[in-house]
């Protein structure tokens, strides 16, 4: 099995190198963002190990660019970097785990091997209604062939309206999935949500996907408007 490690800190990538390897991992490292998208371009990797703040290109950013390309190889951040956005924010640039520095070596193994167990995943179903598209796993958006910049809560309101599209969904179904169960604000935001949506994917496109359905909530036409 062939590791990557793209890690700045010289010493702990080099340590990692000789615990995989005596753990029966084949290795290679690079020590900076630029360097760690060149390897994982030229190369398969059962797994790539990516540190987030590195000289060149951040590991958000490379697992970015490689989710763009439909490259699925499985990805663990390992990072100093320990706050709840942090987390989020590598997991939705597409990283399939997360291990904050200091770590348990015999964990990182651990999680390596489920990963490898898991295998490279097929690419995220692409959710479409009519020629408007939304890839989950790049969170970019589509209509036809112009792409569409929406915010990360403008995207998870359409990504739920496509997910139950050509239903009905209630302000509490969507402040339920979108935000939380507790959230405690004005549910009115979900229609202030739904006009920027409108606004960028359908008004631009002359079209009118997003229904309004009286004293019901929302429908999003599954043949896009």
């Amino acid at each position: 099995m062939r590791i990557l490690v793209v890690d700045d800190e010289k010493r702990l990538a080099e340590g990692l190198r000789l615990g995989l390897e005596a753990e029966g991992f084949a290795v290679d490292i690079a020590d900076n963002g630029i360097d760690g998208l060149w390897f994982a371009r030229e190369n398969t990797y059962d797994a790539i190990v990516l540190d987030i703040m590195m000289p060149g290109m951040s590991g958000y950013r490379v697992c970015q660019t490689l989710r763009e390309e439909e490259d699925w190889t499985p990805v663990i951040m390992l990072t100093a970097k320990d706050g709840d956005w942090d987390q989020i924010e590598a997991l939705d640039t597409g990283a399939d785990d997360y291990l904050t520095k200091p770590f348990s070596f015999a964990v990182l193994v651990a999680r390596i091997r489920a990963l490898v167990r898991r295998g490279v995943r097929d690419r995220p179903t692409v959710l479409e209604a009519g020629d408007l598209r939304l890839d989950p796993a790049s969170r970019r958006t589509w209509r036809g062939d112009a792409e569409v910049e929406l915010t990360s809560r403008e995207f998870a309101v359409l990504e739920f309206l496509m997910r139950r599209r050509g239903e009905v969904v209630t302000k509490r179904d969507v402040l339920g999935n979108v935000w939380d169960d507790d959230f405690e604000g004005d549910p009115n935001i979900v229609e202030v949500y739904v006009r920027h949506l409108r606004n960028k994917v359908d008004r631009p496109f002359g079209r009118s996907a997003i229904e309004t359905v009286r004293g019901a909530g929302y429908r999003l036409d599954g043949h896009g408007g």
